[in-house]
């Protein structure tokens, strides 16, 4: 055993994910995850969070087989993947990079035909697995469509019902709500609270951070193949400093003042000026703004976010757009 291994630290019980120094690197040297050691709790709504590029896709892929790690151990289920594909797979649902969809099939016909390749699947309960699963993402009404004229989130909806046709231990999600308005966003944010409190343990890769921030109980963040930390989302989030934020029509003059007193990164938009607070006694900033004559309409730290977690993790922003 090498140095590198001896330190990591041991396989938890009961976890529903677990890898140990998972490292894929592709041909031509790109080393797309390095070193991953990620734990994902059984029960829990787990956010794998990072900016596009920062190797989600390729750990999803590694976990449920789709591609071999280059070194490193990945259990799933309790068991070794790829090699216990055969009996993991069947307990987990997945939809990952976009749903592969027959186009010419009406979105009913499209989840006959994944439910009859399934040789576990009774044929005598089909339509109504079938039924429920539509029910289930909101797509009965359009279930006589074809799915070539769904809108991208009509078919991101099909995907995650072709993932719950059988009761699924594990759900792993790639971006579920792409493509998805904000209606359609909030009713994949309920459908996953509901499966995880039937017991079903989601593991939901995204780079929305706010996404993370309302659905999840654990999370996990990658930045170019590494894991920057993980853990309950609340813990993530309280060990970051939240943001001083003034309201006021005197943004040019507050600012100034809030440099004066120490406050770093100090950024207006609009009718806020937001900065992270100095180390002194905010009465004593609210006390030089008045004096300075700017107008306070709004003074106060907002609760750290994921956002500032990952800033104060590591130095640089967040692509929430991708």
């Amino acid at each position: 055993m090498d140095a590198a291994s001896a330190a990591r630290p041991p396989e938890p019980e009961g976890a529903v994910i677990a890898t140990r120094g998972l490292t894929k690197r592709y041909r031509g040297g790109q080393l797309a995850v390095d070193g991953l050691d990620l734990t994902v709790p059984a029960g829990s709504v787990f956010g794998f969070l990072g900016p596009n590029g920062s190797g989600k896709t390729t750990t999803i892929r590694m976990l449920m087989g789709l591609i071999t790690p280059t070194s490193g151990t990945a259990r799933v289920l309790g068991s070794p993947m790829p090699g216990a594909g055969r009996t993991v797979l069947p307990h987990v649902g997945a939809l990952i990079e976009g749903p592969a969809l027959y186009g010419h099939l009406h979105g009913r016909d499209n989840l006959l035909r994944y439910d009859a390749a399934d040789p576990t699947a009774d044929p005598r309960t089909r339509r109504a697995r079938v039924g429920a699963a539509l029910d289930r993402v909101g797509l009965t009404a359009a279930a006589g469509k074809k799915a070539k004229a769904y809108s991208l989130g009509m078919k991101q909806r099909l995907g995650i019902a072709c993932a719950l046709l059988q009761p699924r231990r594990l759900l792993v999600l790639d971006e579920p709500t792409n493509g998805l308005d904000p209606q359609g966003m909030r009713e994949i944010r309920s459908l996953v609270r509901e499966l995880a409190s039937d017991g079903t343990t989601v593991f939901l890769s995204s780079h929305l951070l706010d996404e993370i921030e309302q659905v999840c109980t654990h999370a996990a963040v990658m930045a170019r193949g590494r894991l920057v930390t993980q853990g309950a989302v609340a813990d993530l989030a309280a060990g970051a400093r939240g943001r001083l934020t003034v309201t006021t029509p005197d943004t040019a003059e507050a600012a100034g003042v809030l440099k004066d007193q120490g406050a770093a990164d100090v950024v207006t938009d609009g009718d806020q000026v937001t900065a992270e607070p100095p180390a002194r006694d905010l009465a004593e900033v609210n006390a030089a703004l008045v004096a300075a004559g700017v107008r306070v309409r709004g003074f106060g730290v907002r609760r750290a976010s994921l956002e500032d977690a990952f800033v104060a993790l590591t130095g640089e922003g967040f692509d929430v757009a991708g």
